[in-house]
C-alpha cells in the first residue's frame, strides 16, 4: 500500500518524447533530411517540400505517444512556434517529461538536421551559378557537379574531397562520364574547386549560424508563451474570444454565467501554462 501524502514522479521516457516530438517536426524525414531544422528550427534552412500526404516518422508508432494528422492540422507552420506548440502538445502526452527535457532530447537532433540544410543552402546557391552561364556550360556543369557531389564521391559537403588528389581523381572520372563537355572541363574544375573550398570554409559558420537562429527563434517563442502565462494574457485572451464569438449576450454585464463558462472552455490554457513555466 502507498503511503498516503507519498507523492509518486514518473520519470520522462527518452524514447517516448522523441517519438511525439518527431511525428510534429520529422515529417517525410527519410527524404528529407533538414526536415527537423525547417518544422522545428528556423525559417532560414527554407520551407518544408510541399507534400498532400504528409507523414510522419512515427506514423506507425502507437498513437498513445505522438500527435495525430487531426491535431497537426493546429501546429502552427513558424518553426519557433511549432516547437513550442510540439513541447506543450508531448508534455501533456508523456508523463514526467518538461521542456528542460525536450531541449535535452530533442535540440541536438534539429541541429543534427540544420547542418542537412545548411549543405542544401550551399548547393542552391552553386545551382544559381551554374544557372547564369550559357546552356551548354550550365548543362555540362550540372552533370559534372551532380557527380562530383554524390555520396559515393565527394558527398554534398565535399568532406571526401578536401584533398586535391582526392578531387582531382573523382573530376577526371566525372569529367569523362559527361557528354560533350571536353571544352568547358577547365572552367568548371575551376567552378567546383571553388565551391568545395567555400563549403568546407564556411561550413561551420552556415551551421553556427543556423543554429544560433533557431536557438533564438525557440527561447524567444518559449519566453512569450511563458509570459502570456505569467500575466494570464493568453487565458484572458482566449475568454474574451470565446465571449465574443460563442456567447448570446457575450458575456456582459449580468452575465457572469457566460464568463464562468467561456474560462471552463479555456481551461487547457491553464493546463499548458503549468507545464511550460
Amino acid at each position: 500500500m502507498v503511503c498516503p501524502g507519498l507523492a509518486w514522479s514518473a520519470t520522462c521516457s527518452q524514447i517516448n518524447l522523441t517519438r511525439c516530438l518527431d511525428s510534429v517536426c520529422a515529417i517525410n524525414i527519410s527524404s528529407n533530411p533538414a526536415a527537423r531544422c525547417q518544422y522545428c528550427g528556423t525559417s532560414n534552412a527554407g520551407t518544408p517540400p510541399a507534400n498532400s500526404g504528409m507523414r510522419s516518422l512515427s506514423l506507425g508508432a502507437s498513437a498513445r505517444y505522438t500527435i495525430s494528422e487531426d491535431e497537426l492540422e493546429d501546429a502552427p507552420t513558424d518553426p519557433g512556434q511549432r516547437y513550442v506548440w510540439a513541447t506543450r502538445k508531448c508534455i501533456e502526452k508523456i508523463d514526467g517529461c518538461t521542456p528542460d527535457d525536450v531541449s535535452d532530447v530533442y535540440d541536438e537532433l534539429i541541429e543534427q538536421s540544420c547542418r542537412s540544410a545548411g549543405i542544401s543552402a550551399k548547393m542552391n546557391e552553386t545551382i544559381s551559378t551554374a544557372n547564369r552561364q550559357t546552356a551548354t556550360a550550365s548543362s555540362c556543369l550540372t552533370q559534372i557537379r551532380a557527380c562530383m557531389v554524390d555520396e559515393k564521391r565527394c558527398t554534398a559537403n565535399y568532406s571526401a574531397c578536401e584533398n586535391d588528389a582526392d578531387f582531382d581523381r573523382n573530376f577526371s572520372e566525372c569529367g569523362v562520364s559527361a557528354t560533350d563537355c571536353d571544352e568547358y572541363l577547365s572552367e568548371i574544375r575551376t567552378s567546383i574547386m571553388s565551391s568545395r573550398d567555400t563549403a568546407i570554409a564556411n561550413a561551420d559558420a552556415l551551421l553556427d549560424a543556423i543554429v544560433h537562429n533557431y536557438r533564438l527563434a525557440r527561447e524567444q517563442q518559449l519566453a512569450s508563451a511563458q509570459n502570456a502565462c505569467r500575466d494570464n494574457s493568453a487565458l484572458e485572451s482566449c475568454i474574451e474570444t470565446i465571449c465574443e464569438r460563442s456567447m448570446p449576450n457575450k458575456c456582459g454585464v449580468g452575465y457572469d454565467s457566460e464568463r464562468a463558462t467561456a474560462r471552463l472552455l479555456c481551461g487547457f490554457y491553464e493546463t499548458a501554462c503549468e507545464t511550460l513555466n
